[in-house]
């Protein structure tokens, strides 16, 4: 295990972060800008910190981005295990400044492993992604409200809406594909992503911006990291059913869908399925574990470089 000195847990809010320095017990807040996280980090030079942080989506987008100017290790950590940590070493309390000291304490007590720095790139593939994924659920909604609607002039402003939602859909993907082609590595797991049958061009974007670890974990950490390895239930003589939890949401729905065309026009992964049904598995829970070998199955690709076969 590698320990990095000092651990400094960080508590990230939409105003300002609460730090707490493991090693001198010091506790400060500064504001969550650039400018404040570089001013900051001046001051740690030649110290060699590990900043633990819970994920909190765009508010710590500041933070992973100087850490990555300045070379500087960090993790982030899920906030569910965050809370079962405090839990667990009976921390019941729950402010920002509490919450900065006991995530310096679960750096310093798990063997926390550093977040790969993140690409630019991918980073700005993701947030097209995410609009992307946000115009879906505007027109799906506007489509909902025109099966609802009888009256001709409101039908007719929903339509319109629904034709420019479209447009804009249509003007993100391109915007997506253009990010992509900009960049050899992405090009490439692109190109292998695509050539297994199932999996298509939004299906691939989702992969190459939401699971950059693709290619460098096991198959049992990827699925896990999707949310697509089945849980054991198991305890003396009950063996309960397993079941799927946590994980990535949008990979693991893009994953499912890709599975949904892949037990039906990939031979080996219909084959797959089939046997699944013929064993009594539900329909759901064999295409969960088609999407799960799928996911292995792309996952080995990218690690060895080579196309479907």
């Amino acid at each position: 295990m590698t320990i990095h000195h000092p651990v400094i847990g960080c508590d990230v809010s939409k105003a300002h972060l609460d730090l707490f320095d493991a090693q001198h017990n010091v506790s400060q807040r500064i504001e969550n800008s650039a400018q404040a996280i570089d001013r900051w980090l001046q001051g740690m030079k030649g110290q060699d910190p590990f900043i633990v942080f819970e994920a909190t989506g765009c508010y710590d987008v500041p933070l992973r981005r100087c850490l990555d100017s300045a070379g500087i290790a960090y993790t982030r950590v899920n906030p569910v295990k965050a809370r079962n940590f405090a839990r667990a070493t009976g921390i019941l309390a729950k402010t920002d400044k509490v919450d900065a000291a006991m995530l310096a304490n679960m750096g310093q007590c798990l063997a926390l492993q550093p977040d790969a720095p993140s690409c630019a790139q991918r980073q700005r593939l993701a947030e097209l992604s995410t609009r992307r994924d946000q115009l879906v659920a505007m027109r799906k909604q506007e489509r909902t409200r025109l099966q609802q609607t009888h009256d001709e002039d409101l039908r007719c402003d929903i339509e319109s809406h629904i034709h420019q939602l479209s447009e804009r859909i249509a003007r993100i993907e391109q915007r997506c594909r253009k990010v992509v082609r900009s960049t050899g590595q992405l090009k490439r797991q692109h190109d292998l992503l695509c050539s297994v049958s199932g999996i298509g061009n939004i299906t691939a974007t989702v992969l190459l911006a939401r699971m950059p670890e693709l290619g460098n974990r096991s198959r049992r950490s990827i699925a896990a990291l999707a949310g697509l390895a089945p849980i054991a239930r198991d305890s003396g003589q009950n063996n309960a059913r397993r079941f799927i939890m946590g994980g990535r949401s949008r990979v693991r729905r893009a994953m499912y869908m890709a599975a949904v065309t892949a037990a039906h026009s990939n031979p080996r992964l219909a084959a797959f399925y089939q046997k699944l049904l013929g064993r009594g598995a539900t329909k759901k829970a064999a295409l969960t574990a088609v999407a799960r070998k799928l996911l292995v199955i792309v996952n080995a690709m990218v690690r060895e470089q080579q196309a479907y076969r």
